[in-house]
Protein backbone atom coordinates (compact mmCIF):
# COMPACT_ATOMS: atom_id res chain seq x y z
CA UNK A 1 0.00 0.00 0.00
CA UNK A 2 2.89 2.62 1.34
CA UNK A 3 4.58 2.48 -2.63
CA UNK A 4 1.07 3.03 -4.41
CA UNK A 5 0.48 5.85 -1.74
CA UNK A 6 3.61 7.21 -2.96
CA UNK A 7 3.31 7.00 -6.34
CA UNK A 8 -0.49 9.03 -5.78
CA UNK A 9 1.30 11.61 -3.62
CA UNK A 10 3.44 12.61 -6.50
CA UNK A 11 0.89 12.80 -9.11
CA UNK A 12 -1.13 14.98 -5.95
CA UNK A 13 2.30 17.18 -6.46
CA UNK A 14 2.40 17.46 -10.09
CA UNK A 15 -1.37 19.25 -9.86
CA UNK A 16 -2.69 15.55 -10.77
CA UNK A 17 -6.41 14.51 -10.48
CA UNK A 18 -7.50 11.51 -9.12
CA UNK A 19 -10.12 8.53 -8.55
CA UNK A 20 -10.23 7.25 -5.32
CA UNK A 21 -11.89 5.43 -2.45
CA UNK A 22 -13.08 7.15 0.35
CA UNK A 23 -15.09 5.97 3.31
CA UNK A 24 -18.17 7.16 1.58
CA UNK A 25 -18.24 6.80 -2.02
CA UNK A 26 -15.70 6.54 -4.96
CA UNK A 27 -14.17 10.20 -5.46
CA UNK A 28 -12.29 12.69 -7.47
CA UNK A 29 -9.59 15.25 -6.07
CA UNK A 30 -6.73 16.99 -5.93
CA UNK A 31 -4.46 18.65 -3.64
CA UNK A 32 -6.78 21.18 -2.32
CA UNK A 33 -4.62 23.92 -1.83
CA UNK A 34 -3.36 23.99 -5.85
CA UNK A 35 -6.08 26.19 -8.04
CA UNK A 36 -4.62 25.09 -11.45
CA UNK A 37 -5.49 20.83 -9.92
CA UNK A 38 -9.27 22.28 -8.67
CA UNK A 39 -10.12 23.85 -12.26
CA UNK A 40 -8.89 20.83 -13.57
CA UNK A 41 -11.41 18.72 -11.75
CA UNK A 42 -14.08 20.99 -11.96
CA UNK A 43 -13.44 20.50 -15.49
CA UNK A 44 -13.62 17.29 -16.00
CA UNK A 45 -16.92 16.99 -13.86
CA UNK A 46 -18.31 19.84 -15.32
CA UNK A 47 -19.50 21.30 -12.07
CA UNK A 48 -19.80 25.27 -12.47
CA UNK A 49 -16.96 27.38 -11.03
CA UNK A 50 -18.17 29.43 -7.19
CA UNK A 51 -20.13 25.58 -6.50
CA UNK A 52 -18.08 24.29 -3.14
CA UNK A 53 -16.42 21.15 -2.93
CA UNK A 54 -15.20 19.85 0.33
CA UNK A 55 -12.05 18.70 1.52
CA UNK A 56 -11.04 15.41 3.48
CA UNK A 57 -8.27 15.92 6.15
CA UNK A 58 -6.52 12.60 8.16
CA UNK A 59 -6.98 14.14 11.55
CA UNK A 60 -8.51 16.74 14.03
CA UNK A 61 -5.38 19.18 13.59
CA UNK A 62 -5.16 19.63 9.96
CA UNK A 63 -8.57 20.92 10.86
CA UNK A 64 -7.34 23.79 12.70
CA UNK A 65 -4.56 24.94 9.50
CA UNK A 66 -7.35 25.00 6.98
CA UNK A 67 -10.00 27.05 9.06
CA UNK A 68 -9.24 30.40 11.07
CA UNK A 69 -11.54 29.75 14.16
CA UNK A 70 -12.66 26.67 14.82
CA UNK A 71 -15.82 25.61 17.37
CA UNK A 72 -15.09 23.49 19.98
CA UNK A 73 -18.18 22.02 19.33
CA UNK A 74 -17.65 21.49 15.51
CA UNK A 75 -14.58 19.27 16.50
CA UNK A 76 -16.08 17.22 19.20
CA UNK A 77 -18.80 16.59 16.91
CA UNK A 78 -16.12 15.54 14.19
CA UNK A 79 -14.66 12.92 16.38
CA UNK A 80 -17.97 11.71 18.08
CA UNK A 81 -19.63 10.60 14.83
CA UNK A 82 -20.29 7.01 14.70
CA UNK A 83 -21.00 7.90 10.62
CA UNK A 84 -19.41 10.11 7.80
CA UNK A 85 -19.92 13.68 8.75
CA UNK A 86 -19.09 16.81 6.86
CA UNK A 87 -18.92 19.88 8.46
CA UNK A 88 -19.36 22.98 7.02
CA UNK A 89 -16.92 25.43 9.22
CA UNK A 90 -16.49 29.23 9.05
CA UNK A 91 -13.47 30.54 7.72
CA UNK A 92 -11.73 28.68 5.30
CA UNK A 93 -7.81 29.69 4.62
CA UNK A 94 -4.51 28.18 2.97
CA UNK A 95 -7.20 26.29 0.40
CA UNK A 96 -8.10 27.08 -3.06
CA UNK A 97 -10.22 29.84 -2.79
CA UNK A 98 -12.36 28.09 -5.83
CA UNK A 99 -13.67 25.33 -3.23
CA UNK A 100 -15.11 27.35 -0.86
CA UNK A 101 -18.46 28.78 -0.16
CA UNK A 102 -19.32 32.63 -1.00
CA UNK A 103 -19.42 33.08 2.50
CA UNK A 104 -15.61 31.73 2.93
CA UNK A 105 -16.73 28.87 4.85
CA UNK A 106 -15.33 25.15 4.13
CA UNK A 107 -16.47 21.09 4.32
CA UNK A 108 -14.62 18.91 5.75
CA UNK A 109 -15.03 15.57 6.85
CA UNK A 110 -12.30 13.53 8.93
CA UNK A 111 -11.93 10.48 6.69
CA UNK A 112 -12.11 7.12 7.89
CA UNK A 113 -10.52 4.89 5.40
CA UNK A 114 -7.22 3.43 5.51
CA UNK A 115 -6.23 3.99 1.99
CA UNK A 116 -7.44 7.70 2.12
CA UNK A 117 -5.85 8.69 5.32
CA UNK A 118 -2.81 7.14 4.68
CA UNK A 119 -2.63 9.49 1.40
CA UNK A 120 -3.29 12.76 2.97
CA UNK A 121 -0.80 12.10 5.43
CA UNK A 122 1.48 11.34 3.02
CA UNK A 123 0.50 14.40 1.20
CA UNK A 124 0.77 16.65 4.18
CA UNK A 125 -2.23 18.53 2.72
CA UNK A 126 -5.95 17.91 2.25
CA UNK A 127 -7.56 16.73 -0.85
CA UNK A 128 -10.76 17.88 -2.69
CA UNK A 129 -13.28 15.20 -2.41
CA UNK A 130 -16.44 15.19 -4.96
CA UNK A 131 -18.32 12.33 -5.65
CA UNK A 132 -17.32 10.56 -9.14
CA UNK A 133 -19.59 11.48 -11.75
CA UNK A 134 -20.58 14.34 -14.24
CA UNK A 135 -22.84 17.28 -12.54
CA UNK A 136 -26.09 16.34 -12.20
CA UNK A 137 -25.90 12.58 -12.80
CA UNK A 138 -26.13 10.28 -10.18
CA UNK A 139 -23.46 9.52 -7.98
CA UNK A 140 -21.92 5.88 -8.43
CA UNK A 141 -22.40 3.80 -5.57
CA UNK A 142 -19.47 1.53 -6.71
CA UNK A 143 -16.62 1.97 -9.21
CA UNK A 144 -18.52 -0.59 -11.82
CA UNK A 145 -20.82 2.67 -11.86
CA UNK A 146 -18.10 4.95 -13.01
CA UNK A 147 -18.43 6.33 -16.40
CA UNK A 148 -15.45 5.83 -19.10
CA UNK A 149 -14.97 9.53 -19.31
CA UNK A 150 -14.56 10.18 -15.65
CA UNK A 151 -12.12 7.16 -15.37
CA UNK A 152 -10.09 8.05 -18.61
CA UNK A 153 -10.57 11.81 -17.60
CA UNK A 154 -8.13 11.57 -14.29
CA UNK A 155 -5.15 11.25 -14.14
CA UNK A 156 -4.51 8.02 -11.88
CA UNK A 157 -7.19 5.63 -10.76
CA UNK A 158 -6.57 4.05 -7.39
CA UNK A 159 -6.46 0.32 -7.07
CA UNK A 160 -9.96 -1.15 -6.71
CA UNK A 161 -8.24 -3.30 -3.94
CA UNK A 162 -8.10 -0.57 -1.74
CA UNK A 163 -11.63 0.53 -1.67
CA UNK A 164 -12.53 -1.21 1.78
CA UNK A 165 -15.81 -0.47 3.51
CA UNK A 166 -17.40 2.32 1.91
CA UNK A 167 -21.11 3.44 2.60
CA UNK A 168 -22.33 4.08 -1.14
CA UNK A 169 -23.77 7.15 -0.26
CA UNK A 170 -23.01 10.47 0.16
CA UNK A 171 -21.61 11.74 4.23
CA UNK A 172 -24.06 13.81 6.49
CA UNK A 173 -23.48 17.38 6.34
CA UNK A 174 -24.05 20.08 9.31
CA UNK A 175 -22.95 23.58 9.32
CA UNK A 176 -21.61 25.41 12.18
CA UNK A 177 -21.55 28.99 12.99
CA UNK A 178 -19.06 30.94 15.42
CA UNK A 179 -21.04 31.06 17.93
CA UNK A 180 -21.72 27.20 17.96
CA UNK A 181 -24.76 27.20 16.12
CA UNK A 182 -25.80 23.77 13.79
CA UNK A 183 -27.50 23.42 10.96
CA UNK A 184 -28.60 20.09 9.37
CA UNK A 185 -27.72 20.58 5.81
CA UNK A 186 -27.97 16.78 4.51
CA UNK A 187 -29.00 13.83 6.74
Amino acid sequence: MREDINKTVEILKQGGIILYPTDTVWGLGCDATNDTAVKKLYNLKKKAEGEPALILVSDTNMIYRYVQTVPDIAVQLTEISDKPLTVVFPNACGVSPLITESDGSIGIRLVNHEYCTGLIKALKRPLVSTSANISGMPTPKSFSEISKTIIEGVDYVVDVKYAGKMTGKPSSMIKIGLSGEVKIIRE
